[in-house]
């Protein structure tokens, strides 16, 4: 039964405006809050559009329809017909686009009766994540919710507008893939077809963008879905969605130069925020000794400063150890904050230990003098010359860290933050973008005790490094480029290896013999063999893009149907067990007994 019976909808409920007082409109949507005042009912309808407020008046339906307002619960869904008319002076709810009017209601169908929701359906809600993810169809009813996702929509949109207008194409890469295990763990697929066999879901479309290359397609682009079986946090999802991009025949400088003028088109279109470029450029190396961090927060200072000259020689062991180990005692200027609690001491040396620090040590310059847990082994003179060397203040607070570099950089990295966090220093509103440039080509595993590809193992290095990558791989520096914004890596980039003796040296340096090289990228390699241009390419995580965006601080609130932590959809309870007859058409034997 058609319970509209011939009511179609004229306009949408947010567009409402004076303009329109006057007319008959029809309206479609859910009842968002209803107020009863005793012969007139006062209902927030909602669509996707927005709110407007419809009026029931006993005087003007009828006893038997005004009844049927009465009935009216959160959450019902109803068609109605009914005039628009101005709201008195009195009455205009400025918080409301649709504030100076309301719809006096002729006409009323509830389409579908609800049951109560688990939460309220409206911004601003204090309920646990998991709750919200159960009900993510109620959740994503909230007007919040419904700008991310159309914020994510607009940006998508633009993105493609950009490059089709740069003569790009987009393209479609394969989504069961040829299992690769370098870097984070794949997606398995088993195959019915070729039992024993596995397809593997794609970490990104890495190898085929640069086959694509190799096509003489020139310039690709794609929003796609990408795969990584890794443990999770705030801005990391087993699936996500990156922006891919790869070009032919550019320099570095061309393609940064092109994904700035992306970025000012996408946040003038989405946001109306203007974004002005170029970019800084900072080297790996000078971000990590700043800032102890490879994508960092430029929109406050409080950077590292090195103290190591100023504290060796001295009696205090613990220092003189990590000095004599090509260790280094940095520090951090929390000003203002001499007076800092004891017991806030005491949690940030445990926050330190969490980041692989062995310990925190510190030091207040209070109007009474010097307190630090290592004042008897250093003269005053000492502590004078560490004031001038890092611009101290009387009140001022350094955080001191004395270990390896890689646990300096990441812990007093991971302070930094944490106290411009704590002391308001971080304006919300800010657009810091930064290019890092210059990284280092390898980083040494000592688990595995052999080097790695910092980024993948088809960036390629820098012209002169290149004598370096067998004899000296931690010399050797990448032509990699990574985008951060406000702390947050958005997008990461190189230009490739297109020449077949360069990337077998390259192989050889992370430990991969010919035979294994062959093995894992057989088809690539074949592939360079017939005339490869010289292409780079890059690659923006649009999850991440749009939660900075939307000023959220979880990528789960712009994506439509995430999944918790533990990488599981509690609405839809994946994954989940299947049929011992499934399993046996795969050719697969479970070691995981069944629960009960």
């Amino acid at each position: 039964m058609d319970k509209m019976q011939g009511l179609k909808r004229s306009h949408s409920c947010g567009e409402l405006r004076k303009a329109e007082v006057g007319k008959s409109v029809t309206l479609c949507g859910w009842v968002s809050r209803r107020r009863d005042h005793g012969g007139l009912i006062f209902v927030d309808m909602r669509d996707r559009s927005g709110l407007v407020q419809v009026v029931f008046d006993a005087s003007a339906m009828g006893e038997e329809a005004f009844k049927k307002a009465e009935s009216l619960r959160s959450e019902f869904v109803l068609a109605l017909k009914g005039d628009v008319r101005a709201r008195s002076e009195d009455t205009v709810n400025p918080h409301m686009d649709t504030g100076e009017i309301e719809v006096l209601v002729r006409e009323l169908r509830i389409l579908n009766k609800a049951k109560t929701p688990p939460f309220y359906i409206q911004d601003g809600i204090d309920v646990d994540e998991t709750l919200r993810l159960k009900y993510r169809y109620l959740d994503l009813r909230r007007p919040e919710m419904q700008q991310n996702i159309m914020l994510r929509h607009r940006v998508a949109k633009i993105m493609r507008d950009y490059f089709d207008r740069l003569g790009f194409l987009e393209i479609e890469t394969p989504m069961l893939c040829k299992s690769t295990p370098e870097g984070a763990r794949d997606f398995l697929v088993p195959s019915r077809l070729n039992p024993g066999n596995f397809y593997a879901l794609p970490q990104s479309p890495q190898i085929f963008k640069q086959i694509l290359m190799v096509a003489g397609f020139e310039k690709y682009f794609q929003i796609v879905r990408c795969f990584r079986d890794e443990d999770l946090r705030a801005d990391r999802q087993p699936e996500f969605t990156q922006l891919d991009i790869e070009t032919s025949f550019l320099e570095e400088d061309d393609i940064l130069t092109m994904m700035e003028g992306l970025i000012q088109e996408l946040f003038a279109k989405a946001m109306n925020v203007e974004v002005k470029t170029p970019f800084q450029r900072m080297p790996w190396e000078e971000a990590m000794a700043r800032f102890g961090s490879d994508k960092p927060d430029l929109r406050f200072g409080m950077e590292l400063m090195d103290i190591s000259e100023y504290v060796a020689g001295s009696d205090f062991k613990v220092f003189n150890t990590v000095l004599e180990n090509k260790g280094q005692v940095k520090v951090i200027n929390v000003e203002g904050y001499a007076d800092i609690p004891r017991r806030e001491l005491d949690g940030l040396v445990q926050y330190a230990q969490g980041y692989g620090a062995k310990g925190l040590a510190w030091i207040q310059y209070t109007a009474e003098g010097v307190k630090s847990p290592f004042k008897k082994f250093y003269d005053d003179a000492t502590f004078e010359k560490i004031k001038e060397a890092t611009g101290a203040k009387t009140g001022d607070l350094l955080l001191v860290i004395a270990d390896k570099p890689s646990v300096v950089a990441q812990a007093l990295g991971e302070l930094r933050l944490e106290m411009a966090r704590r002391r308001n220093l971080i304006a919300p509103d800010k657009l810091s973008f930064l290019w890092v440039v210059d990284f280092p080509m390898f980083e040494y595993s000592e688990e595995d005790k052999r080097w790695k590809a910092m980024h993948h193992p088809f960036t390629a290095p820098r012209d002169e490094d290149v004598e370096y990558l067998v004899a000296d791989p931690g010399r050797v520096k990448a032509r990699a480029y990574d985008m951060v914004l406000n702390g947050v890596e958005i997008g990461g980039g190189s230009l490739r290896i297109y020449q077949s003796d360069l990337q077998e040296k390259v192989f050889a340096a992370i430990g991969l013999t010919p035979e294994e090289a062959r093995s894992k990228f057989g088809f690539m390699l074949d592939a360079f063999e017939y005339g490869t241009p010289p292409h780079g390419g890059i690659a923006f995580g649009l999850d991440r893009l749009v939660m900075l965006m939307a000023k959220r601080k979880s990528i789960r609130d712009v994506i439509p149907f995430p999944k918790t932590q533990s990488a599981t959809d509690v609405m839809s309870h994946a994954p989940s067990e299947v049929e011992e007859k499934q399993l046996r058409e795969l050719s697969i034997r479970t070691a995981v007994a069944k629960k009960k």
